[in-house]
């Protein structure tokens, strides 16, 4: 008994330490983002309440539209996680559920796209999008790239596999169909897969730098990801803090972010799998 407390004890320890170092740099940059004067030491983790300020907020605000910045970001980031589930679900679906010839051909075709590096890809694309399509300076041509996901495809594939035969066998014999078979049987069965494939999707876009870079020029139609480097590099020696001021951009960069997981963090831990199926 004292041997499993103790075994326990030190697991807790281990994972508090582990949790403490994962989320301290997150914590320094908070604290750094509200210093009126810069303490790059470990010191200015713990700064003196008469140097904490919200100015270095206003002052990346004044150069930069965070707003306008959230919005184009959040309109990205909402068509491509739009796109990743719905092609996601019904390609996953195909390659789980149907059968037909070819799909396991398919499957592997899946699989080695994933070793295919974007930047590989990157020229053609803006070749096609920017210049065949006329998609520079647009919403459609920065989501267009990332619209279809192998990885999410892969995950609701895994899951639906998962699922009881019995149950689609049973909503057949009743005479459902197979848009109603993926709505209203194999969707609520796999709510961790959505979530999974929308928390997995939305790190890339919500962070991606390079793509919205190339093919966008106007200062309003950039994430703000694009703005908070253009101004690293442009503009923040003009400030009165640099460093306070980059650490509220990044700040506000991140919110969004870990706000997302830590609210569905939860529904990663439920599974469904078995609640259709009696015995």
């Amino acid at each position: 008994m004292k041997r499993a407390l103790g075994s326990s004890a030190a697991l807790y320890v281990v994972l508090s330490l582990g949790a403490l170092a994962f989320l301290f740099p997150f914590y320094y940059m908070v604290v750094g983002s509200l210093q009126t004067d810069v303490d790059t030491t470990l010191a200015g983790a713990f700064p003196n309440p008469a140097n904490i300020t919200v100015e270095n907020y206003v002052a990346i605000n004044e150069r930069i539209n965070l707003v306008q910045g959230l919005v184009n970001s959040g309109i990205f980031t909402g068509g491509v996680l739009l796109g990743t589930v719905v092609f996601g679900v019904l390609a996953g679906y195909a390659l789980a559920v149907l059968e037909w010839r070819g799909r396991g051909t398919t499957f592997a075709i899946l699989l080695l796209v994933q070793i295919v590096p974007f930047q590989m890809l990157m020229i053609p694309l803006y070749v096609m999008i920017a210049r065949d399509f006329g998609l520079s300076d647009n919403y459609l041509g920065m989501i267009l790239p990332f619209l279809i996901s192998s990885t999410a495809v892969l995950i609701f594939r895994q899951y639906f596999l998962q699922l009881p035969k019995d149950l689609f066998s049973a909503a057949r014999i009743d005479g459902a169909g197979e848009f109603r078979l993926l709505w209203s049987v194999a969707l609520p069965l796999v709510r961790p897969a959505l979530l999974t494939a929308v928390l997995l999707t939305f790190i890339g876009p919500w962070n991606e730098f390079l793509w919205p870079f190339l093919i966008t020029k106007e200062a309003s139609m950039q994430p703000l990801a694009v703005s908070l480097a253009n101004f690293i590099s442009n503009v923040a020696a003009s400030t009165a803090n640099p460093f306070g001021a980059m650490m509220a951009g990044a700040v506000v960069l991140a919110v969004p972010a870990v706000t997302l997981f830590v609210v569905f963090q939860r529904y990663f831990k439920s599974n469904d799998l078995g609640s259709g199926v009696k015995g």
